[in-house]
């Protein structure tokens, strides 16, 4: 399963970097749980939940297909999607004023590696890869 943990890899200093802009709010504004209505603290909590809300679910569903047969041609497309989705949406969603752009785009390259992951699935279930 290398063409997923390729992908895992380079999602996870996305992951580091969101969860150090929640660290970083925190600390400004003094909160230790929760968002205490800190508009910039909510908004960076968003961001890194949304990237664990997505991320495993569409890893795991390229190494589901990788592990059935899915050569790595067919999951760097939906691993890329993945990674530039994900930047884009946290950078959008913690950008003040927002730019919806960047949260558009990243849903939908999301949503695209998501589709994507689930069709190398369908294959590797029906017809196979081999």
């Amino acid at each position: 399963m290398w063409a997923t943990a390729l992908w895992a890899a380079l999602l996870a200093p996305v992951c580091l970097w969101l969860s150090a802009r929640v660290i970083g709010q925190r600390r400004r504004a003094q909160v230790p749980i929760g968002t205490g209505g800190d508009a910039a603290l909510e908004r960076a909590v968003r961001a890194q939940a949304n990237f664990a809300e997505y991320v495993p679910f569409a890893l795991l569903l390229m190494a589901l297909a990788e592990a059935a047969g899915a050569p790595g041609w067919a999951l760097h497309p939906p691993g890329a999607l993945l990674l530039a989705g994900r930047i884009a949406h946290g950078s959008g969603l913690m950008r003040v004023p927002e730019d919806f752009r960047f949260r558009i785009f990243g849903m939908m390259a999301t949503f695209g590696a998501i589709g994507w992951g689930a069709l190398a699935c369908l294959v590797a279930g029906t017809i196979g890869w081999r």
